[in-house]
Order: structure tokens, then C-alpha cells, then sequence
């Protein structure tokens, strides 16, 4: 049975799709980037080199020796344990106070780097930091929490099973007043810290190298995985895919409210829920 001329030349459903996939793994050709022509190469550089050594590229490299000390250990990997959200301090208000210094550093981490593009002539908005359009930005952040916390939740547990990975303890915090919300704002700076440094910042300043959207994708990627390596290789794994998921939506959507929100609600259900369910159930390692 022959199918009608009209029909034959509209694409399908799945040529619609397939159109549609492509698209989004390709990258959009991204505007020329105002404030960076009077800055060289080597300038450039030296101010990546500076932001990543105070930041999360000297987190990545003390992460990379915390998984080699874990490896050289008699007892395997998923015999082992490790905290984000450690007590550090003997005394309760001594320990919230040097929570919330910690969570300070995190957010001037993020802000060094959004300061540092708006020196050169790159408003904040530019990058994704826009008021306007905030309600639709939470809409996709919980979208992009859903795609990568469920698959990534999967690949943690597989990951130890396999014993390939530490037991992740989201928090050991004591059961204080302060935990909570001490929590949530862990979650935010450690949020905004690294979709600002390693998306917004770093993706910015590698197209002012003239380095491929690929290829920049790439490199914000595995940054970001480095510095969860002291998880072990399910913990690295997983955040170089969701720096390819995070990175690429950026580089379509130019939207990094977004990525902050998404970050932030993994983040935050799973400090919180960790901390709830640690000990009712039995099959968080």
C-alpha cells in the first residue's frame, strides 16, 4: 500500500525526535563575548589558574589523593566510609559557627568567579543570572534534579555494591536545632559555588580562549567529577555525566538560575534525607 505524497514528505514522530536530540547535543553557537578582546590568552590563563588553585581545582587534586590513601587501605573501598557534612567542632555553637563559615566560602567562591566576569565587561545576566524568568527557572531546575538525582542515587548504590565507591554519608551531623537548615544552606553554597565557578565562569572564559563548545563541555566536566573523586569512581562517574547534562543545558539555554536550583534540590533531599532515614532503613550503605 503506497503512502500519500503529503504524508511521505512530513517527517515522522521519531525523525521529529531524532531532529530534536540532535539539536540539543549539538551546541548553540554562542555570541561573541563582550569585555574579553583587550584581555590575551596568556591573561586569561593565569586568571584560571589563580581562581581554580583557591577553588575547586585544588579540592579536585586533594580529592584525587584522598581516593588514592583510600585505596592503599587493607579494607576495600565500600568497607569505607566518608562525610560531607561533618561535625567540626566538639562544642554545638562552635561547630554552627564553623559551618557557616564553610558555607560562606562557598558562596565567595561563586561570587569570585561571577565578579571576576563582570570586571571584564560580562554582566551577571549574561551568564544566566537574570531575574527576569526566575519562576520558569525553578520549573527546570526541579526537572533537572529529577533527571539526574533518581539515575544518580541508582548509580551510587551499583557503585558501592560493586565496591567501587566509599559509603556516602551525606551528613553526620548531631541532631541539633541548627542541622536543617544548616543543611539547605549547605546544599545552596555548594550549589551556587559550583554552577557559577565551573559552568558559568569557566565556560565563559574558555570560549574566550577560543576552545570548541565540546571540548569546553568536556573540560567543565571532568573538573567538576575530580573534585568528588574522594567518593570513589561511582562518585566521579556520575558528576562527569551530570556536568555534561548541566553543561550542555547552559550552553543552549544560557538559564544558570536553573542549573543552581536543579543542584540545590539534589542536594538538599539528600542531606536532609540522609539525615532522617540513616537509621530507619536498611539498604542506605
Amino acid at each position: 500500500m503506497s503512502i500519500p505524497t503529503s504524508d511521505r514528505d512530513q517527517p515522522g514522530s521519531t525523525s521529529r525526535l531524532r531532529t530534536t536530540l540532535r539539536s540539543w547535543l549539538s551546541p548553540r553557537r554562542p555570541e561573541p563575548e563582550p569585555g574579553t578582546a583587550g584581555q590575551s590568552r596568556g591573561a586569561i590563563l593565569v586568571e584560571l589558574s589563580i581562581v581554580f588553585a583557591v577553588t575547586l581545582g585544588v579540592a579536585g587534586l586533594q580529592s584525587l589523593l584522598t581516593l588514592v590513601d583510600a585505596l592503599l587501605r587493607t579494607s576495600s573501598l565500600d568497607q569505607q566510609a566518608v562525610s560531607i557534612n561533618a561535625p567540626a567542632a566538639t562544642v554545638g555553637l562552635v561547630d554552627l559557627a564553623r559551618q557557616l563559615t564553610g558555607i560562606l566560602r562557598l558562596f565567595a567562591w561563586g561570587a569570585l568567579g561571577v565578579y571576576l566576569l563582570w570586571l571584564s565587561g560580562i554582566r551577571p545576566a549574561r551568564i544566566g543570572l537574570r531575574r527576569k524568568g526566575f519562576p520558569g527557572d525553578l520549573v527546570r531546575g526541579a526537572g533537572l534534579a529529577a533527571l539526574i538525582g533518581v539515575p544518580g542515587l541508582g548509580l551510587y548504590l551499583a557503585a558501592h555494591a560493586a565496591g567501587l565507591n566509599l559509603a556516602v554519608q551525606p551528613s553526620t551531623l548531631d541532631d541539633a536545632w541548627w542541622r536543617a537548615p544548616v543543611l539547605v544552606l549547605s546544599a545552596l553554597g555548594n550549589s551556587f559555588a559550583e554552577e557559577a565557578l565551573v559552568v558559568g565562569y569557566l565556560l565563559t572564559r574558555l570560549r574566550a580562549l577560543g576552545l570548541g563548545e565540546n571540548r569546553a563541555l568536556w573540560i567543565s566536566a571532568v573538573l567538576r567529577g575530580s573534585y568528588h573523586l574522594y567518593q570513589g569512581f561511582g562518585g566521579f562517574v556520575g558528576n562527569v555525566v551530570m556536568g555534561l547534562v548541566y553543561g550542555r543545558v547552559w550552553q543552549r539555554t544560557n538559564r544558570l538560575w536553573a542549573l543552581v536550583v536543579g543542584h540545590a534540590l539534589i542536594d538538599v533531599v539528600a542531606f536532609l534525607g540522609y539525615a532522617l532515614l540513616r537509621d530507619r532503613v536498611g539498604w542506605l550503605p
